[in-house]
């Protein structure tokens, strides 16, 4: 077991602040649990007893800059050297309502650890190299079982987020069947779910579908009744999907998911951004009812580009209108695109007026090029104009 992150410069640096101000500091969360599996670790949290407060003071006697991200909840993000580490004070649950928290600060490290909501993220490392494992969280992480801490059904009744977290975490870490006292809780407590606003649902969801063969997930979230979608759900074109292309983005993987009709209301319960369900959209339009021939091909590129094509292709082949997808993905991968050689001013260098009527006569030699397989040049084109 490596924790490679423990020797970055900027590592260094944090510890040798808190080090001088003689102030306990342990890591936390994702970085540990990584690092346990031997899994990539690109961000790096911490705890401490010392007060948010007490952080940023001496986190500025060290000259490294303090931004008060959440201080309520005791967290303050420490950028050395442009690299980010969260820092939160030990905290316990004062009272929870199924969405928010009240949390006081406490130096009991164990009580931090027994508010947190699965046992593999509640593990800490000290700079010293010593791992603190209070809940039996390192044999659940390489056993590949996502457990709650204590009971858990009172894990979600203190935020139902956590069903969407105990199912983004299956689909990342779980091996095997699902803990089964997490099921029976979590299909006892669905109706928390609309309890949750559209921008929560969203950035857990998206998490979850960064993960490899989500389908299986999504189905069983079906199941038990942790359904958060506004209407039906394709999880076979999701898993065509991802048999077709392991590397779908999370957002493609939404729309494999959800029909044309959908997106609407789906962006509108998730509180989607404009640009994705505009991406949703266009994704889902520009999906041919059946194979298209190789002139169309090459002009639906030309409109939307490689990268575009390259993800309806995948939608189409997933959904079954496709069936030779692969010559469609070369085409995108290797045509070299060529851009159309006339303009608006070649046409009016010919002593034709802007208007309609050049508009018209742009699109009537665009489409003589695309006929010609992009043969005719500019000139040839610019002959054609009577």
């Amino acid at each position: 077991m490596t924790y490679p992150w423990l020797h970055w410069p900027e590592t260094k640096t944090l510890i040798a602040a808190f080090d001088a101000a003689r102030v306990d500091i342990r890591f936390v969360g994702g970085a540990v649990r990584d690092s346990l599996l031997g899994r990539e670790v690109v961000e790096v949290d911490a705890a401490t007893p010392a007060t948010p407060e007490a952080v940023i003071a001496l986190l500025e006697a060290a000259n490294i800059r303090a931004i008060p991200t959440g201080l309520a909840h005791g967290t303050v993000t420490a950028l050395v050297d442009k690299k980010p580490f969260e820092i939160t004070t030990l905290r316990k649950d004062i009272s929870t309502d199924g969405r928010h928290a009240v949390v006081a600060f406490t130096d009991d490290w164990k009580e931090d650890a027994q508010r947190r909501d699965f046992t593999m993220n509640a593990l800490y490392f000290s700079p010293s190299g010593e791992l603190f494992d209070y809940f039996g969280g390192q044999e659940d992480a390489r056993a590949g079982v996502v457990r709650f801490i204590g009971d858990a059904g009172e894990r979600i009744a203190e935020d139902y987020l956590r069903i969407l977290r105990f199912f983004r975490f299956h689909a990342h870490y779980g091996r095997g069947a699902p803990d089964g006292a997490a099921l029976a809780a979590i299909s006892e407590n669905t109706a928390g779910l609309q309890a949750l606003s559209g921008e929560r649902i969203s950035h857990e969801m998206l998490k979850l579908f960064s993960a490899q063969q989500t389908h299986k997930t999504i189905a069983l979230m079906q199941v038990v009744g942790a359904n958060v979608f506004p209407t039906a759900v394709d999880t076979q074109r999701l898993e065509r999907l991802e048999e077709l292309n392991q590397a779908a983005s999370p957002l493609l993987k939404l729309a494999a998911l959800v029909a044309p009709d959908d997106v609407s209301p789906l962006a509108t319960r998730w509180k989607l951004s404009g640009e994705q369900k505009n991406r949703l959209a266009a994704w889902h339009s520009s999906i041919p009812p059946e194979s298209l021939t190789l002139p169309a091909q090459k002009v639906l590129l030309r409109r939307v580009g490689a990268f575009m094509f390259m993800d309806v292709v995948y939608l189409a082949a997933a959904s079954g209108a496709w069936p030779e997808h692969q010559a469609a993905l070369e085409l995108a991968a290797n045509w070299q695109i060529p851009k159309f050689p006339v303009c608006g001013e070649d046409l009016m260098a010919l002593g034709m007026a802007e208007g309609k009527a050049l508009g018209k006569a742009l699109s009537q030699l665009e489409n003589a090029w695309e006929e010609s397989d992009y043969s005719l040049s500019r000139e040839a084109l610019l002959k054609l104009i009577p």
